[in-house]
């Protein structure tokens, strides 16, 4: 017999106005590994970066100070050292393989690799995978310049640099799940890195439950509407992948879920995450799966059915993104790292952290959560099973109107289920899994039950 609870006096009720909480719940040891991400370390990875001259994919390979092999040699040596700190749990390597000519923006056969650094889970019983992911190469104007210098400070500088020292940081503590820390290549070639990253989580079946791309999010200026703004950070998100879309069609369309697929749900979580931990720092959740004439690394994952994001600066300096070094009529042209705000770095970075930490710390997400819709009722019934790794305390089910963006309401129970006197018709409802010390997992939408 399936056990429910209904919501009289029994359940701890968690309101949210606007993209604040009433109740703001901090882990002292998720705030402790906030403190250790430093503006002046992430100004060091960039520099460094830069200082290879061009990170172009089809750069040299065998020089030891320039191009993309001294540049991810380089970042393979931080992960290594970090490894040390690590007690045996995280290993690093660069995957490569050979790119052959594609007519397009692949010219001749190039040896291209993803930098990774695994910090392995300390539960045996809990195979989830998060991952992390910024792209090391770098371009000016001509995207098949491989020869002009092509600092690449911001896009993706940035984002590289975030991967390093979320690495740096997140390697002296241990997680019942594991992280995965990766550089990607060829994003400027066409998401050459991702595509094949995506493609290995598939066929080798990974039980990945999140992404987080970061992509051009160390800048805080624009260049033509001159705003100037380090308070907020822009996370995209498809409300529905491609993947398989047309066999679950049908049921999106009878039950209004196409504002709550994976991505999108992700994206929900780093917001309300972020800003329980990350002060003067609003998440602006940009409804789309990424900008106008632009692609990111997030996205064949996305094609793939992971829940996968783009983090991205909200007010980008097209000046500085894609061009060759120079200046015309007095307007300075070059992602250069003086253009970046270093603090503003950080609070994306840890924005970043909070996330993954509290996933990685959280039980896994409950199974087989079901909403009862064989009645007509006024009220809603929802049910599910334990998750599959974690320590439980209890259970949340978030509730929210239906022309809502984000959950409004939380409701606590220790039960495997729950009724509670709002209509079905009314809101949408999911329930996340709650660990003893408090970390919520990802939510899952119920499927409706006509048993």
């Amino acid at each position: 017999m399936k056990k429910t609870a209904t919501l009289l006096l029994f359940c701890t009720l968690f309101a949210f106005t606007g993209s604040a909480q009433q109740v703001i719940q901090r882990d002292p040891a998720i705030s402790a590994m906030l403190a250790e991400v430093s503006p002046d370390s992430l100004r060091n990875h960039i520099d460094k970066l830069v200082s290879f001259g061009t990170r172009h994919t089809m750069s040299t390979v065998a020089d030891s100070k320039r191009g993309i092999g001294a540049a991810r040699q380089w970042v393979l040596s931080r992960f290594n050292t970090f490894a040390k700190q690590s007690g045996g749990r995280m290993t690093a390597t660069i995957d490569t393989w050979m790119l052959q000519p594609d007519g397009r923006r692949v010219d001749q056969p190039q040896e291209i690799g993803n930098v990774m650094a695994t910090l392995k889970g300390t539960d045996p019983n809990d195979d989830r995978i998060f991952m992390v992911s910024g792209h090391i190469d770098s371009r000016v104007s001509d995207v098949s310049n491989r020869t002009a210098d092509a600092p690449g400070a911001n896009d993706d500088g940035s984002g590289t640099a975030a991967v390093i020292e979320l690495a740096r940081v997140m390697s002296k503590y241990s997680f019942p799940a594991t992280i995965i820390f990766v550089a990607v290549s060829g994003e400027e070639q066409g998401l050459l890195g991702a595509e094949r990253l995506a493609e290995r989580a598939r066929t080798e079946k990974w039980n990945l439950e999140a992404l987080l791309n970061n992509d051009i999010m160390g800048s805080n200026h624009s260049h033509d509407t001159r705003l100037i703004d380090n308070t907020k950070i822009r996370i995209f998100s498809e409300g529905l992948s491609g993947f398989e879309t047309d066999k679950r069609a049908a049921g999106i369309r009878q039950y209004g879920a196409e504002n709550d697929g994976k991505a999108r749900t992700l994206a929900r979580y780093v917001k309300e995450v972020g800003e329980r931990y990350v002060d003067n720092l609003e998440v602006r959740l940009i409804y789309r799966n990424d900008r106008y004439l632009r692609g990111g690394d997030h996205t064949p994952f996305v094609n793939r059915d992971f829940a996968a994001v783009r983090i991205t600066e909200m007010n980008e300096n097209f000046n500085n993104q894609h061009q060759d070094l120079r200046t015309e009529k007095g307007v300075e042209y070059g992602d250069y790292a003086k253009n970046m705000d270093f603090e503003y770095l950080r609070k994306n970075t840890c924005l970043n952290l909070a996330s993954l930490a509290n996933l990685a710390k959280a039980p896994s997400m409950p199974q087989n959560v079901t909403l009862e819709a064989r009645n007509l009722t006024n009220t809603t019934s929802l049910f599910w099973q334990t998750p599959k790794a974690g320590k439980v305390k209890g259970y949340y089910v978030l509730m929210r109107e239906t022309h809502m963006p984000f959950w409004q309401k939380k409701f606590f129970t220790d039960k495997n289920g729950l009724t509670l006197p709002y209509s079905k018709d009314n809101y949408f409802f999911a329930v996340q899994a709650v660990g003893e010390e408090g970390h919520e997992s990802l939510p899952v939408l119920p499927r409706p039950s006509m048993r």
